[in-house]
């Protein structure tokens, strides 16, 4: 059966502080709620099927000082993200370190080329615009999220005994990692700008969904049984997770 969803709003207070939040409640097969909020600060509430507003209304009051801090901090993130301007020596993340951008342009270029050298990026390119060297640093990050997350897939799927159906590197807005009921694996591209460890823990997060699709104690009893310190990498990629851009 398909989920079904509504739009609610109401008014929640912290201390003197009152906000007016607006949330999607999605009705499914599922015997308890839940509140999630993604980077963006969209907030969805995960109801049983017939769940009535007011049951819905008494449980999202009841979370009013999480939900209001969450919100405060992305809120607070996002006023932290970096305006691109993508001109030489601007700074870009690569596995959680900073390198500056070299240009080299060449009209005569054909095809940009990028490659991570002495600690820099180098790019030769047929034009100094920004959208098209956005684009070839997009491209290159794609290529090298491959050949990173297939690689440290292959090291601890062996350790979970699961092997995904497929894997893809995508452009999702708001998710780092995700897995389908078909077993099939997402990564954001962007994931290859954070630590090495953080990639580690997303990899981790979505191969144990293949074992336990849902957010249980038992899901992250696996992710700690593999990653005893996952909660400060995940913690990482919240704080930092507007950084990671183009």
């Amino acid at each position: 059966m398909q989920e079904r969803t509504i739009t609610m709003k109401m008014k929640l207070a912290l201390n003197e502080n009152v906000e007016l939040i607006e949330f999607e409640v999605v009705y499914s097969k599922r015997r308890t709620m839940a509140i999630k909020i993604d980077a963006n600060g969209n907030i969805k509430v995960y109801a049983p099927k017939g769940t009535d507003r007011r049951t819905i209304g008494n449980m999202v009051s009841s979370k009013a000082d999480w939900i209001i801090k969450n919100l405060q901090e992305i809120k607070s993130t996002m006023a932290q993200e970096v305006k691109r301007e993508y001109i030489d020596g601007e700074s870009f993340m690569y596995l959680g370190h900073d390198y500056p951008l070299q240009l080299k342009v060449n009209p005569e270029l054909k095809k940009m080329t990028v490659r991570l050298s002495e600690g820099r990026f180098l790019m030769d390119t047929p034009v100094a615009d920004g959208a098209v060297i956005r684009g070839g640093l997009e491209a290159w990050y794609r290529v090298m999220g491959a050949e990173h997350i297939n690689a440290r897939l292959d090291y601890y799927q062996s350790l979970l005994d699961v092997s995904p159906n497929r894997v893809t590197i995508r452009n999702q807005k708001t998710r780092w990692g995700s897995c389908s009921s078909k077993g099939n694996l997402n990564f954001n591209w962007r994931l290859l700008m954070a630590p090495a460890e953080v990639i580690d823990y997303v990899v981790v997060h979505e191969l144990c969904h293949l074992i336990h699709p849902n957010h249980s104690k038992s899901f992250w009893n696996q992710v700690s049984a593999i990653l005893p310190d996952y909660k400060a990498r995940k913690d990482w990629l919240k704080k930092n997770g507007s950084r990671l851009i183009l």
